[in-house]
């Protein structure tokens, strides 16, 4: 315990230093606005900023991403309540109770519980993420080669399971993603892998490339097809105070969402999306029966709101202690570490105890800060929603072509974003989930090197990853899971909840 209260102590320090704090709260700003705005979400957004953050030491780089991440959360609820439209994937299920809040003249209400269970569901699961975070390191340090690309197999197999989508389909992305891994020189032979003579991919593929072009550019031009729907707020915010009733009915339910997300969070896929629905579908059951639900039920504002905060904090527990990302954003911090020369892993929190220590404990001040951003600041975001997205997309694609041709002064990178940019619209068209195909490229290297020293240790016998107990433990979930989800009944349910 004294060791863990100092340790804080120490992220604290990080964390409040001037730069840390300025870049928090730009990180917690810019994902407010993006989760406010319809479309763009954090994945996007963190995928486009990526080449900001090359200038920046690693703890204030990934203190601002984290920002962004956590920040989406908080703001997709705002659009959600105020006028029906869910600026973030996991505030869809937000606007079911909370936009009939909001024509009810309860806009304020349900604006003030979605803060305060967001902040409390933050808070505890900062707590969680600190006090889990050296324990699952003491275990990881533990694991062998084949330990480890038996973990990374089952992150793999379990994003594709719980992307949207078929299964099947989820599997090839994964592939996809693997295969896009290996281009470039082999790091034991010195061969070129699959580079077709072009000098540029001899380093591999760039990752801000992949992960502007699929998600950041692509999310624009699908943006672009479709006309603008904005709605007009026509509703009064009204009092934020929530009456004694409410505060009773409320507060169960985000103590109970804050556990669901916190589950939710750590497994590989799950992410907030999930666990808001999981919450929602909860407190659904646990109605007892009562005609709220469908006409402005403050349960179903603030469990999901607890949920999906909760969900975003704990899914850096994984990529902390173990560097497996839990889910594409996770995916793209696993990247902005690697590009700062730092391997994610459980040997981080002695090698890196300023980041490791320091990110935990500005997740707090974050959380703090988004507290102060979004309830005095409703009606500046709101009028945000206002600006025609034809005066927004050439100033994203512009920063983007000079972000993208910064990071190595090479038009190479610029045509590579293009090239996946057109793969991204083309995913997008034939309903293939991209978020598999982005962890898939992040941990496919790291797969192929835990297997080949698996290989040399065991001199050339694949019953290493069997023999191994914690190694076959997870295989054998792997292919329950894998073979679980390719039930009818079971993907029939998926499906539904990934609609929630």
């Amino acid at each position: 315990m004294e060791l863990l209260l100092a340790n804080l102590a120490h992220g604290f320090g990080v964390a409040l230093s001037f730069d840390n704090l300025l870049f928090a709260l730009l990180g917690a700003l810019i994902g407010t606005a993006i989760g406010v705005l319809p479309g763009i979400g954090p994945v996007a957004t963190i995928s486009l900023l990526l080449p900001i953050t090359f200038g920046q030491p690693a703890t204030t780089a990934i203190i601002m991403l984290a920002g962004i991440y956590y920040g989406a959360q908080y703001g997709g609820s705002t659009t959600a309540i105020l006028l029906n439209l869910p600026g973030e994937v996991s505030s869809v299920v937000t606007t079911l109770e909370g936009y009939k809040m909001a024509r009810n003249g309860r806009a304020g209400a349900a604006l003030a519980i979605s803060a305060l269970g967001s902040f409390f569901a933050g808070s505890v699961a900062t707590i969680l993420v600190a006090a889990s975070g050296p324990l699952l390191t003491e275990v990881a340090l533990s694991f062998g080669p084949a330990d480890y690309f038996s973990l990374m197999l089952l992150g793999l197999i379990i994003s594709a399971v719980l992307a949207q989508g078929s299964v099947v389909k989820s599997v090839g992305m994964v592939v996809l993603g693997v295969a896009l891994g290996l281009v470039g020189t082999d790091v034991q032979t010195g061969q070129q892998r699959f580079t077709f003579g072009i000098p540029e991919l001899s380093d591999g593929l760039n990752f801000a490339a992949i992960a502007m072009g699929v998600f950041g550019i692509a999310e624009i031009i699908l943006n672009l097809e479709n006309p603008e729907v904005r709605s007009v707020l026509s509703t009064k915010v009204g009092s934020l105070f929530l009456t004694k009733e409410e505060w009773k009915r409320a507060t169960p339910s985000v103590l109970r969402g804050t556990v669901i997300g916190s589950v939710l969070g750590i497994l590989p896929g799950g992410g907030a999306s999930l666990a808001s629905f999981g919450s929602y579908m909860m407190e659904r059951k646990l109605s007892k029966g009562r005609n709220e639900f469908g006409n402005g039920a403050i349960e179903g504002v603030a469990g999901p709101e607890a949920a999906n905060n909760a969900a975003a904090q704990t899914s850096f527990i994984p990529l902390l202690t173990l560097g497996i990302p839990s889910n594409a954003v996770m995916a793209l911090m696993v990247g902005a570490l690697i590009i700062q020369g730092i391997q994610p892993g459980p040997r981080m929190v002695e090698a890196q105890p300023d980041l490791f220590w320091g990110l935990i404990c500005s997740m707090w001040i974050g959380n703090v800060m988004l507290l102060v951003i979004n309830l005095p600041m409703i009606g500046m975001w709101v009028k945000l929603l206002q600006v025609p997205y034809k005066y927004m997309y050439p100033a994203i694609l512009t920063f983007c072509a000079i972000g993208v041709y910064s990071i190595n002064n090479s038009v190479f990178d610029v045509y590579q974003t293009v090239f996946f940019a057109v793969l991204g619209y083309v995913f997008a068209k034939i309903k293939m989930e991209p978020a598999p195909l982005l962890v898939g490229f992040v941990l496919g290297p790291m797969m192929e090197e835990h297997l080949r020293r698996a290989m040399l240790l065991s001199r050339g016998d694949p019953m290493i990853f069997i023999q191994r107990p914690i190694s076959g433990v997870l295989l054998v979930i792997a292919a329950l899971a894998l073979g679980l989800m390719l039930l009818p009944g079971l993907r029939k349910k998926k499906e539904a909840a990934m609609a929630g």
